[in-house]
């Protein structure tokens, strides 16, 4: 597979043409961002560890009927992927309050809530990304009722599939976003709706079972230490810490370099 041209960059990672033009490469980037793109930094190594998680979710829930767009992992930054057209939401599966939720609403950190909470957010950074109802998504054209409800459906399965997967693992689920994307099926003549994006702790609350101590990206947002060795923890316990990586493996209790860039 010929890598091409760079055709989008986002905050944490690169989309390259191939000569395919129905698939492109998915490169994680090791910048962290937070609060809508004004806190940021370069943690050396995320977007390897990242791209080994995302890697193994996506085929984990792939191996569960769960269709998305990961073909194959390149190298230790690099994916191929589905060439989709992303639809402009964020989709936000929440099983314990927390970050914007406790602040908008007041609901003490830590509440287990009884059911799954589905919210959504559009996809726009001079925005903020702000919260919509579905009333917004239909009005406006970003999504179909069909399109909707499929989505809710298989966000749900995603959940069930992913807490089960953690909980084996003595991590908690807390809450994560999802992105689809329609994938055009040369073999059915029609658009497929399909999982996209990542899942990494990047883009997933997790919390140790026991102790709550956090192993994904409110580290950074929160100024806590020890980043990498949060996502080297989840790595761990998911068996893939393994094979050869340019990270130094490191006990979880030392600090972490950081170096933040200059506004």
């Amino acid at each position: 597979m010929q890598k091409g041209k760079k055709i989008y960059e986002g905050k944490a990672k690169i989309i390259y043409a191939t000569n395919d033009k129905d698939l492109v490469i998915q490169h994680f980037k090791d910048d962290a961002t937070a609060f809508n793109n004004l806190k940021k930094a370069k943690i050396e190594g995320k977007g390897v560890l990242n791209n080994r998680i995302s890697e193994h979710l996506l085929t984990s829930l792939k191996n569960c009927g769960i269709k998305n767009h990961l073909i194959k992992r390149l190298n230790m930054r690099e994916q191929l992927i589905k060439k989709v057209e992303i639809i402009p939401i964020e989709f936000i599966v929440r099983n314990i309050a927390t970050g914007s939720l406790s602040k908008r609403l007041g609901i003490q950190e830590g509440t287990k809530l009884d059911n799954p909470l589905l919210e959504y957010c559009l996809k726009n950074d001079d925005l903020s990304d702000p919260i919509i109802s579905k009333e917004h998504i239909y009005a406006f054209n970003w999504s179909s009722e069909s399109e909707i409800k499929e989505i809710d459906k298989l966000s749900l399965r995603v959940n069930d599939i992913l807490s089960g997967m953690f909980k084996a693992i003595n991590i908690k689920l807390v809450d994560f976003k999802l992105e689809y994307g329609k994938y055009w099926n040369k073999d059915k003549d029609r658009f497929e709706l399909i999982l996209a994006d990542e899942i990494s702790p990047d883009t997933c609350r997790l919390w140790d079972e026991k102790t709550e101590k956090k192993l994904d990206k409110d580290r950074f947002r929160k100024d806590l230490g020890n980043i990498i060795q949060g996502y080297q923890e989840v790595a761990r316990r998911l068996g893939i810490m393994h094979e050869e990586t340019n990270i130094k493996e490191v006990s979880f209790s030392r600090p972490t370099s950081i170096k933040f860039k200059k506004k």
